[in-house]
């Protein structure tokens, strides 16, 4: 029942989000909405922001389970691409408000984690100076992140799909270069 309640509530703050910014919702709409009174809604969160982290937190590690190593790229930014996109005003909302840090963690662990696990998959058990790889892992997290805020920025309409594709055709090679680099001789 925890569950259920903890996801109603979620479910309902994604719907109030995706009709009006997110400045235009209070706990109270919230709570209309889903049926639970207040002692509920702060039974399971301690504030509205709290709500938002457990929705983009929820959101991340789904893409992260979802690819727990990665060959390409593209496969796991597109994931969370399609997430995005699935989720749009609702997004663009949290992204255009005074809770924007709270989805720039999100995305940042998603970046993040889909270097690490890349990089992995290039590295397969050769040796590498943990500073190069530091370094390495920072530059492309930083790239990705960056990437995807400008298309947030951007109200999401631009063709990121188009844009990641062309670009990882464009640098194909380059990056596992990079990787293989800093390998110990």
């Amino acid at each position: 029942m925890a569950n259920f309640t903890k996801k109603a509530i979620q479910e309902s703050f994604l719907k109030l989000l995706t009709e009006r910014p997110l400045s235009k919702i209070t706990v109270k709409d919230i709570v209309a909405d889903c049926g639970i009174n207040r002692n509920t809604f702060y039974y399971y969160f301690e504030d509205m922001p709290k709500l938002i982290e457990s929705i983009v937190e929820d959101d991340a590690e789904k893409i992260i389970q979802s690819y727990p190593t990665i060959e390409k790229l593209e496969d796991c930014l597109d994931a969370a691409v399609e997430l995005a996109l699935t989720k749009k005003r609702a997004v663009l909302h949290i992204y255009h408000s005074a809770n924007r840090e709270i989805y720039e963690m999100y995305l940042w662990k998603i970046c993040d984690h889909t270097i690490n696990a890349y990089v992995a998959s290039v590295l397969r058990g050769k040796s590498v100076r943990d500073s190069d790889l530091a370094i390495v892992k920072e530059y492309l997290s930083s790239l990705a992140f960056g990437i995807f805020s400008r298309w947030l920025k951007n109200d999401m309409d631009d063709d990121i799909r188009s844009m990641l594709s062309h670009l990882t055709d464009i640098k194909k090679g380059m990056i596992e270069e990079m990787i293989l680099r800093c390998v110990k001789e």
